[in-house]
């Protein structure tokens, strides 16, 4: 009964710790951060949530090809590129599948050798990696290493599935906004670029009494020449047309 108690304690304190994490991770979140930053930050969220964990890495797919978007450790991209040089691992197979992977390292050897023989090197004992879905372009994994002899249980992972589930909404919400504050930005700078290149076609056609089409003829004849963009050409124009009024 005693024994049972406890479980159920550390069953509850883990979830406590879980969201904990999950509240840390919200708020940063709320951050304009680039992406890779709001990754390394779930990394380590993830660490606090599974203390298990001694590292962690974020495997991504780029049209099927992995890569380390982010890592809290050397060791841990390491033994994430052995996997992508051999094309399998735990970390491949939990973004593939799309199911949690738990492994020993000890008990996959056979398995999967070159994940093996990189772990070893780094003292890892334990792997556990869950699928990491953000969009069509960001998909991939979550890893975490344990260099303990415990190993990663069920509850772990778990909890880790938990983790990521949550934290991939979160991860989808900070990307949305990302990418439309970049296109409001890229609005922005395309609406500034037509002012000022209406302003120079303006005062081209005062000046020389020719057609708006005229203007925008020598503008383009001169961004040519010059090698330089339009904007600046027609900027560059009024600046010093104003310079010399003044």
């Amino acid at each position: 009964m005693g024994e049972q108690l406890l479980d159920e304690q550390d069953a509850v304190q883990r979830v406590d710790e879980v969201t904990s994490a999950l509240e840390q991770l919200t708020g940063t979140m709320e951050q304009a951060e680039e992406l890779a930053v709001l990754l390394q930050r779930v990394c380590r969220q993830a660490i606090h949530a599974i203390p298990e964990a001694g590292m962690a890495s974020v495997t991504l797919l780029r049209d099927d090809t992995p890569y380390t978007a982010t890592s809290t450790a050397d060791a841990a991209r390491g033994i994430d590129q052995a996997q992508y040089d051999a094309g399998e691992g735990p970390g491949l197979e939990a973004a593939r599948s799309g199911h949690v992977q738990r492994v020993n390292v000890t008990e996959v050897a056979q398995r999967w050798p070159e994940f093996t023989a990189a772990a070893d090197a780094v003292t890892v004992g334990s792997c556990l990696s869950a699928p990491l879905f953000i969009d069509q372009r960001y998909q991939g994994s979550l890893n975490l290493y344990g260099t303990g002899n415990e190993g990663f249980g069920t509850l772990d992972a778990a909890l880790l599935e938990l983790y990521t589930t949550a934290a991939e909404a979160g991860l989808r919400s900070a990307h949305r906004f990302q990418a439309a504050q970049a296109t409001i930005d890229q609005l922005k700078t395309a609406l500034d670029s037509r002012a000022v290149i209406d302003q120079a076609k303006g005062i081209l056609m005062a000046l020389h009494r020719i057609s708006a089409d005229k203007a925008f003829d020598l503008l383009v004849e001169r961004s040519q020449q010059q090698n330089v963009k339009l904007r600046n050409v027609a900027e560059r124009f009024v600046t010093n047309l104003v310079d010399n009024e003044s």
